[in-house]
């Protein structure tokens, strides 16, 4: 899908795609063809990236850096979580995004959250900026995180689910379930992949 979303942006002017941390992009970026993400107009983005010194284990970029191509990699935009004033860095980071992100790569986690929106933060209210501060610590970081409005105006969504643990939430994201914070994205032009393990068949 990545692979034909690209190949049909680029045929017209330039691709942008964002992409989420977790263990489950990984294998994804390195089932595709070096070039998929390294040709010139392309733009990769980040979804979310955990406040963490450059080079961290935690930091979603450190996996990018090792799934990506060299060509990709010269694509990438990374969040600036390691400025001083995190505000500033966040309202950077959104006037460098398009109008409308071609393809958003999310994944779910087992209490629903997708991108650093997570149950319960104040981000989720967050309607009058592109990209956002989470409000506290999520399993031991501050996020930088691209919020709501920017998820609805992305022209698609892949959502990429794997792993048990993730049944009951992915009953509700399919649900349009706002009870979790994937659920108000369910009815946007997007597409569920899920492993056998999530969708409760094994």
């Amino acid at each position: 899908m990545i692979e034909a979303e690209a190949a049909e942006a680029l045929g017209s002017s330039s691709f942008s795609i964002a992409l989420s941390g977790g263990r489950s992009p990984w294998k994804m970026l390195a089932e595709l063809p070096a070039d998929t993400l390294g040709e010139p107009g392309t733009t990769i983005l980040q979804v979310d990236e955990r406040v963490a010194p450059e080079g961290d284990p935690d930091r979603n970029l450190t996996h990018l850096q090792e799934s990506l191509s060299e060509p990709a990699l010269e694509r990438v935009l990374p969040m600036p979580v390691n400025d001083d004033d995190l505000e500033a860095a966040a309202a950077r980071y959104a006037g460098a995004l398009p109008d409308s992100i071609d393809l958003v790569h999310l994944g779910l986690g087992p209490d629903g959250h997708t991108a650093s929106l997570v149950p319960g933060d104040p981000v989720l209210e967050v309607s009058d900026r592109a990209v956002a501060i989470t409000g506290g610590d999520y399993q031991g970081h501050p996020r930088m995180t691209l919020t709501y409005p920017t998820l609805r105006a992305a022209k698609k969504l892949l959502f990429l689910i794997t792993g048990a643990d993730k049944v009951d939430a992915l009953a509700k994201l399919r649900a349009g379930d706002d009870s979790i914070p994937a659920g108000p994205l369910a009815s946007q032009n997007g597409v569920i992949i899920a492993d056998t393990a999530a969708a409760g068949e094994t």
